[in-house]
C-alpha cells in the first residue's frame, strides 16, 4: 500500500493530490491569472492531507512535475517536494509534466500533443501516442503554418496556448480540445505510482526541474 502525494505547479494551475496505489484520493487545485503557488502549495497540501485523514508520517512518496514550464512556478514545487522528502526521508518521483497533460486525454486513435505556453508564438511540446508513450521528445518550438506536417495521423492538441496555435495550425487532421488546459495532480496518481513500484526515484539532494530553456529575467 502506498500513499504519494502530487505536486503540479508548473503553470498557473496549483495542484496537490493524495493516491493510493495509484487512485486518486482527493485533488485540490485552483489556476488563478497570477502564480499564487507560494501562497496556495503549502495551504493546499494540509487541506489534501486533513481530507483524507492522513498524517504525513502516513506518506510513503512525494511525486512533483518535473516541466517544463514556469521558472518560478516549477522552482517553488520543486523546493517544497524535496523538502518534504528531506523532512519525511521518503522518496521523491520525477514526472513529465507533458506525460501528465497528456493523460488526461481519452482518444482511441492518433497522437496526443500537449502544449504549454512560452512567450509570442513559442511553446513546450512533445507527442504522446494514445497509450501515453512518447513519440517525440519535448522542445522549445516556434509554432509556424508548417509545425507538425510531418504527421498524417490525427493529432490532438490541449494546453493553454490553443488559440494561439488555432491561428497558424490549419491541416484537416489537427484537432483541438479546448477542455484541456492544464496539467492537473490528479493525472499524477497513476504515473507517480508506476514509478514507485519500480524504484524510479530522484537523488533528492542533487534534482533540479527540467527547465528546457535557461531563465530569463524579464
Amino acid at each position: 500500500m502506498a500513499y504519494i502525494l502530487n505536486l503540479e505547479t508548473s503553470t498557473r494551475n496549483c495542484s496537490v493530490s493524495i493516491a493510493l496505489n495509484g487512485e486518486t484520493l482527493f485533488c485540490k487545485e485552483i489556476a488563478e491569472l497570477g502564480f499564487s503557488h507560494a501562497e496556495k502549495l503549502h495551504v493546499f497540501v494540509e487541506e489534501v492531507m486533513q481530507e483524507v485523514n492522513l498524517l504525513f508520517s502516513d506518506l510513503n512518496a512525494i511525486a512533483v512535475s518535473q516541466g517544463p514550464g514556469s521558472y518560478t512556478g516549477l522552482r517553488i514545487g520543486v523546493s517544497a517536494a524535496k523538502g518534504l522528502c528531506y523532512a519525511l526521508n521518503i522518496p521523491l518521483i520525477a514526472l513529465d509534466t507533458l506525460q501528465v497533460m497528456a493523460s488526461k486525454v481519452k482518444v482511441n486513435e492518433g497522437l496526443i500533443v500537449p502544449m504549454i505556453d512560452a512567450r509570442r508564438m513559442e511553446v513546450y511540446s512533445a507527442v504522446f501516442s494514445t497509450q501515453n508513450e512518447k513519440v517525440r521528445e519535448v522542445k522549445a518550438e516556434i509554432l509556424t503554418e508548417t509545425s507538425f506536417n510531418e504527421f498524417t495521423e490525427p493529432l490532438f492538441f490541449v494546453g493553454d496556448c490553443l488559440e494561439k496555435a488555432k491561428t497558424v495550425l490549419h491541416q484537416p487532421n489537427f484537432h483541438f480540445l479546448d477542455d484541456v488546459v492544464f496539467p492537473s495532480a490528479a493525472e499524477m496518481s497513476q504515473l507517480s505510482y508506476d514509478k514507485f513500484k519500480t524504484k524510479s526515484f530522484e537523488d533528492v539532494a542533487y534534482f533540479e526541474p527540467f527547465y528546457l530553456k535557461d531563465f530569463m529575467a524579464k
